[in-house]
């Protein structure tokens, strides 16, 4: 006999459920190491410090990230009919960085690779559930606040060093989402399980942490050699620069939840041919033409032919001629 007493409210809500637990198991199916679902909103805490690290200086020249502030605050400026978003990890480990370039950069660019596989997911949606329905892919590059959605969607916390990190997986991993109007269920925030430890802030050579959580992007050794677009580093830090010649994976490095990281399964991730441990002098001889074909689908092209030059010659000391 049909039940006509069905309350309306908890159908829907099992209906929002199946969704979101199909969607999960079809993301970690297609190679996506981390799922979960956020609420489209940011909290006013965490508006409120955003606004404060911008209004301090701690985005350096990176002007794309105040000109876009309001929409990173605000998804629904992004899409007005958002409802969820999929929030997802992607891990890119391949083995312990000893050399210059940073773990991330070894392979191909992450933000082609990822945001190929959110195209992919969203065209599964729209076939699972209604081609109609709407949907953003970003990885990166988007105006969001994503480690705050991540952390929304139980991906991991923010750590005193500012990267999302996951029980499991660390923090090498790479974060991407998916805006979209289908109405699912959402996960709960992860906890933060830092507790009295300051590895991170401790092993920074350029105590670019001004205080647990906030980093000052002008002392940070990634954004020097990659955003930062003079032709001379600052007199105070180059010398504590270390070898790192693209990126730095120091504070990744010291952090205790990355002692037991796995390798990635995304091939195209792993070292290219000289990549981990380059030679640098070699590197310095390459013309404009040159870089645009080695560094061709390499996220190290963010640096731009200028800027490798200036970080190899920091790098190469030129021995005096001896009379």
């Amino acid at each position: 006999m049909l039940n006509l007493n069905i309350d309306p409210s908890l159908a829907a809500q099992e209906g929002k459920l199946k969704r979101s637990q199909l969607i999960k198991a079809e993301a970690l199916k297609q190679g996506f190491d981390l799922v979960g679902i956020a609420r489209p909103q940011i909290s006013e805490e965490e508006n409120s410090f955003f606004d404060r690290w911008l209004s301090s200086g701690f985005a350096g020249s990176m002007q794309y990230i105040s000109k876009n502030s309001d929409k990173r605050k605000n998804p629904y400026l992004i899409l007005p009919s958002v409802k969820s978003v999929l929030c997802f990890g992607l891990n890119y480990y391949t083995k312990e960085s000893t050399g210059p370039i940073s773990n991330y950069a070894w392979g191909d660019d992450y933000h082609d690779v990822f945001l190929k596989k959110l195209n992919n997911f969203s065209l599964f949606l729209k076939s699972e559930f209604a081609s109609h329905i709407e949907t953003k892919e970003y990885v990166d590059t988007g105006p969001l606040l994503e480690r705050s959605l991540a952390a929304q969607a139980g991906l991991g916390w923010i750590g005193k060093n500012t990267c999302l990190i996951n029980k499991n997986q660390g923090s090498y991993f790479f974060l991407g989402e998916i805006l979209t109007n289908l109405e699912l269920a959402f996960d709960s925030p992860a906890t933060d399980h830092c507790g009295s430890c300051t590895a991170c802030l401790d092993a920074c050579p350029t105590q670019a942490f001004t205080q647990s959580g906030i980093l000052d992007s002008n002392k940070c050794i990634s954004y020097l050699t990659i955003e930062y677009r003079e032709e001379e580093f600052p007199e105070d830090l180059k010398d504590k620069m270390g070898h790192h010649f693209y990126g730095c994976d120091i504070c990744q490095q010291a952090c205790p939840w990355n002692s037991k990281a796995q390798p990635c399964d995304e091939k195209s991730f792993y070292p290219r041919d000289d990549f981990e441990n380059p030679d640098l002098r070699k590197w310095q001889s390459m013309t404009e033409e040159e870089f645009h074909k080695k560094f061709r689908n390499s996220p190290m092209k963010r640096a731009k032919h200028k800027g490798l030059l200036r970080n190899i010659q920091r790098l190469i000391i030129k021995k005096p001629k001896v009379a």
